[in-house]
């Protein structure tokens, strides 16, 4: 479960940078790297900051 909300907060979080590019100013195009960046990081370390703070929340595995 805790996969899937990455997923879902991660792809929300690119596509609310984009538009945040197109109808606010491009450096919101900084987020989406950062998020990005941080998918990659995570997958090759297996270590992601929001899934720490989800199983502090509670979400299942």
């Amino acid at each position: 479960m805790r996969e899937r909300v990455v997923r879902a907060v991660a792809g929300f979080m690119v596509s609310l940078s984009v538009l945040l590019a197109i109808f606010v100013s491009t450096d919101w195009l900084i987020l989406a790297a950062f998020v990005g960046l941080n998918l990659f990081q995570s997958s090759i370390t297996r270590f992601c900051p929001l899934e720490i703070i989800l199983k502090k929340a509670g979400v299942k595995d």
